[in-house]
């Protein structure tokens, strides 16, 4: 059974540096993290867990349904936490403008997969991009003062001009993704 979600990458080359660096920044502040490595750096628009094979096929045919979305450009900014940014336990990357655009992507995705057996997200959809999960409790007002301090921080703009259907492979030394399906977004409107 793969283990699947949907993803939004990051497509503007020095948006993308920003991030990694501000990840880099944040490893280095004393707080026992597990950074998400550079590749590995994306919004998940759906996490569907782990599927049957039998299900692929359909959900093939759910990701399609977004080729009719306009490619669009997101405003990547501002620093936050999960569950906040006092107890952060997952430190994040967020998205300004596009986020509207996201979120009516991910409506249009959970309708295309009502009724198939996958994860089911008890959380509501916060556009976001994960860049460090947090591991242990020392130096956590560090973090925590970080975050605050560029809650505000501007990355940049990055097109979005594809949605990608991402197989996670779990290994000792972290989760290597592999794209099972790409799927290009109309012209813009």
């Amino acid at each position: 059974m793969p283990r699947l979600f949907v993803a939004i990458e990051i497509e503007d080359n020095s948006t993308l540096s920003r991030i990694i660096g501000v990840r880099d920044r944040i490893s280095g502040l004393g707080v026992d993290l597990k950074p998400v490595e550079d590749e590995n750096i994306h919004l998940t628009l759906r996490f569907l867990g782990d599927v049957e094979d039998s299900l692929v096929p359909s959900i093939y045919r759910a990701v399609d349904e977004l080729s009719s979305f306009g490619s669009f450009v997101m405003r990547v900014r501002g620093l936050g936490a999960f569950p906040n940014t006092k107890n952060p336990r997952v430190v994040w990357v967020g998205v300004a403008d596009g986020s509207e655009i996201l979120r009516s992507m991910r409506s249009a995705l959970d309708r295309g997969l009502r009724g198939l057996r996958v994860h089911e997200d008890e959380h509501a959809f916060h556009p976001h991009i994960t860049i460090a999960r947090v591991r242990g409790r020392s130096n956590l007002d560090i973090l925590s003062r970080y975050i605050e301090e560029n809650i505000d921080l501007e990355f940049g703009l990055s097109p979005v001009t594809k949605v990608v259907l991402k197989k996670s492979t779990l290994t000792p030394r972290g989760p290597i993704y592999s794209d099972l399906r790409v799927v290009a977004l109309s012209s813009p409107r």
